[in-house]
């Protein structure tokens, strides 16, 4: 549901509540595969900045499969966006992750969010807002662009738009734009109004 995303918190400023690492909450939470998994120890090698691969390998693989997730799947966002508001980089995988979880959360089939995780979930939202511009603002990566503008979609509630960002590849939007605006007839491709994005390079 949408809405629980648009609800204001009152210091926009702060890092979202979460449940800690050692909350008994955490026993028995299921990931994709609708089975017991415990994501504590794979966001503790992500914050620690170890083989951070592996680590979005198995947190893709575990909390996200085939269009299932679960309550470890939405434990995991707030977690996910605190590490992401610490980090110097900026990291597609946790915007893409993340963006999916909210996603599939409105299929049809998997769980509702719990109650007990509801406000924590949704400050992570909120937080969004604040990394996504600061990270859209300091990357010139298609991929990560392309996985910031969906989560943003999301965090403002916009749940349709969000998902035909998110699941939208360039060849997709390629044809898309072809079919919509005859785009490479009638549109050139010339240089941003801005200039060359951030991380694009000078000439």
């Amino acid at each position: 549901m949408a809405d629980i995303l648009l609800k204001s918190v009152s210091k926009f400023a702060d890092f979202p509540r979460m449940i800690a690492f050692d909350d008994k909450q955490w026993d028995g939470l299921k990931g994709g595969y609708k089975i017991p998994y415990d994501p504590r120890p794979v966001l503790r090698q992500l914050e620690a900045g170890s083989d951070a691969k592996s680590a979005w390998t198995e947190l893709w693989e575990e909390l996200h499969h085939q269009g299932d997730v679960g309550e470890a799947s939405y434990a995991s966002v707030p977690h996910l966006v605190r590490i992401q508001a610490n980090r110097p980089d900026v990291d597609w995988n946790l915007y893409a992750l993340i963006s999916t979880i909210e996603i599939e959360r409105h299929r049809r089939g998997n769980p509702p969010l719990p109650s007990w995780l509801a406000e924590s979930y949704r400050d992570a939202w909120v937080r969004v807002l604040e990394i996504g511009y600061r990270d859209l603002g300091r990357t010139g990566d298609p991929l990560a662009t392309t996985s910031i503008l969906g989560a943003l979609a999301l965090a403002k509630g916009q749940i349709k738009l969000g998902a035909f960002i998110a699941h939208s590849d360039a060849s997709e939007i390629d044809d898309f734009l072809e079919t919509r605006s005859a785009w490479s007839e009638l549109y050139s491709e010339s240089t941003p109004a801005h200039g060359k994005p951030p991380g694009s390079g000078s000439s």
